[in-house]
């Protein structure tokens, strides 16, 4: 989440008048994130967070991630539920952006996740793959490996600022990828995002997932790769396998993971840390002037993307069998 877009008071009145949410208590920003601006908006009638769709977030695709809340919603995925109009509408219109509002998930992302948050972040996404059966819509995933040769051309002018040699090793990893990139694997609605600031908890228990507006059609276990990603690494960079097995064990507990999937998770987690350390990279090298918001370290990701390099599978991740 982050602050792009300044909202004005009687710009949000004159939205807000179109909702049954009550009178505004509270209305503030929030730095968190890079993608759209985000408010934590108090009403009357209860808390919400107000987003401003920016960026990467096309307007054809805003249906897609709506009607994804609410067909998860439906099925036990506990996630924010768009707040639709007196209209009818769960899309609007603000600062000359498009809008919308959701409900508020109680919890907090745990900075330090433990193999016992791993353990609950497994399930969950397994949860949520199951609950995606019978979506109506699809996207296709803008940022898979089909979209990583526009990211390197975006930043490579000037990674070297970043890290000596990084434009390189970039372009080097993105062209191993190509070659061995799986097909054929069982696909499905992914989060595509499910970084630790996505999950809420309360204590140990897993109280919600947010921010679906990555959400696409994908291979499943590119969803767990990007997992392992971001649950399961020290802040030193190395890689916990007591998390992994966590994290994967718990998943295999809902949902089972074919042999092919298996032999692809090296592959896909060496891709998926190529991806975020290229976004990143593009948000670190283009951060507008005046916005509030914190870009994340690229670097971080390249450290991951050399460890998923020497591995060869998946039981080095925790696998057990």
């Amino acid at each position: 989440m982050a602050v792009y877009t300044e909202v004005s008071d009687e710009a949000l009145a004159a939205f807000l008048a179109e909702y049954d949410l009550g009178a505004v208590q509270s209305f503030k920003g929030i730095a968190e994130g890079v993608e759209n601006s985000n408010f934590l908006l108090v009403c009357e009638s209860g808390r919400y967070i107000l987003t401003l769709y920016e960026k990467r977030v096309k307007k054809d695709d805003l249906p897609f991630f709506i009607g994804l809340m609410e067909h998860l919603a439906q099925r036990g995925v506990t996630c924010p539920l768009p707040v639709r109009s007196r209209q009818g509408e769960a899309l609007g219109r603000l600062a000359e952006r498009p809008a919308a509002i959701v409900t508020f998930l109680d919890g907090l992302w745990i900075r330090r996740p433990t193999a016992r948050h791993c353990a609950k972040v497994g399930e969950a996404l397994a949860k949520m793959h199951r609950a995606g059966d019978g979506f109506a819509l699809s996207r296709p995933n803008a940022l898979s490996i089909g979209g990583w040769p526009a990211l390197l051309a975006a930043a490579e002018a000037r990674a070297d600022e970043v890290a000596p040699g990084l434009a390189g090793e970039a372009a080097q990893a993105l062209a191993q990828l190509e070659r061995a990139w799986p097909a054929g694997l069982p696909e499905g609605v992914i989060h595509a995002d499910l970084f630790p600031d996505n999950v809420f908890f309360l204590g140990e228990n897993l109280s919600g997932l947010i921010d679906f507006y990555f959400a696409c059609n994908d291979a499943l276990v590119y969803d767990l790769a990007i997992c392992l990603n971001a649950w399961c690494f020290e802040p030193d960079a190395s890689f916990n396998i007591t998390k992994g097995r966590a994290l994967i064990g718990e998943y295999e507990r809902v949902r089972r993971l074919e042999p092919d999937e298996v032999e692809a998770l090296p592959i896909l987690a060496r891709g998926a840390a190529l991806r975020f350390m290229l976004t990143r990279l593009v948000d670190w090298l283009n951060v507008p002037p005046g916005a509030k918001v914190v870009p994340k370290d690229p670097l971080e990701y390249l450290k991951k993307m050399r460890f998923h390099a020497a591995i060869k599978t998946a039981r080095d991740y925790g696998l057990l069998r």
